[in-house]
């Protein structure tokens, strides 16, 4: 079902994007779903989670509102089941808001698996781009589906643990929470 709202510059009915919000033990998410699809699991308070959220809803044409959906209601279920340590991958369908080498950068992150750790020249080299490590961590510093494209999986060549939208304590208890050797 999809709900209209406002219209946009070319007349047309504009969708919604339901948001949502999240207390995550590293933190309060905001979460949003469009057309049946997760495309914003952020850190609320955080600088990086309004523009993602602003990117977003320009790319998709959309007002956001506080509302529910089925997705946002898997999402926080898969949450919960993943910070109880039950849950080892997401299921939730995702929709990438972004240019198409930052989607190529968050492909190759959903193929890290859990508990496992890749630097950010493991991600340049993965997108063909093995000079590109600037821009593959940047393309990271915009990923606007933390958690489930899992940037907090990516550290340093020399295995530290590097930038991360949520915070280093929150990178650290994620990649604890999962195992990973660091």
């Amino acid at each position: 079902m999809h709900k209209m709202r406002s219209t946009n510059k070319m007349g047309n009915y504009r969708q919604s994007m339901d948001v949502q919000y999240y207390q995550s033990p590293c933190g309060e998410l905001i979460l949003a779903s469009y057309d049946g699809k997760l495309c914003l699991c952020d850190w609320y308070d955080k600088p990086c989670a309004e523009h993602n959220k602003k990117r977003t809803q320009r790319i998709l044409e959309a007002d956001a509102k506080e509302e529910n959906s089925a997705v946002l209601n898997q999402t926080k279920e898969e949450l919960d089941e993943y910070f109880a340590g039950i849950r080892n991958d997401f299921n939730v369908p995702l929709l990438l808001t972004g240019t198409d080498f930052q989607k190529k950068v968050w492909l190759a992150l959903l193929e890290i698996p859990y508990g496992e750790t890749r630097t950010y020249l493991d991600i340049a080299r993965r997108v063909n781009n093995p000079k590109g490590v600037r821009a593959v961590a940047q393309a990271i510093g915009a990923n606007g589906i933390s958690l489930f494209i899992p940037c907090h999986r990516v550290i340093g060549s020399n295995h530290s643990l590097t930038g991360f939208a949520g915070g280093l304590d929150a990178k650290r208890l994620l990649l604890g929470l999962e195992g990973a050797d660091i």
